[in-house]
């Protein structure tokens, strides 16, 4: 339980980015998506909310530091 809460502290603002964007991915899947079903990303409500994860956990991402450096130096 200990190293869960550590693993889940270090990788906040991924796991805020991931959620945020399936949010995101499923509202727009919902409400633009792809109506012919040519579109791989948009047509499915499942791909546009793990798109929308991926996407939104990579970008919060890049704003996390990485304390390793900081203590180095």
């Amino acid at each position: 339980m200990e190293q869960l809460k550590k693993i889940i502290g270090k990788n906040k603002l991924f796991i805020i980015g991931a959620v945020a964007g399936a949010i995101g991915g499923y509202f727009y899947w919902l409400y633009v998506g792809c109506t012919s079903g040519t579109c791989p990303i948009t047509s499915s409500p499942l791909m546009s909310t793990v798109w929308g994860a991926v996407m939104g956990g990579l970008l919060l991402s890049i704003f996390q530091k990485d304390k390793d450096k900081s203590k180095k130096q």
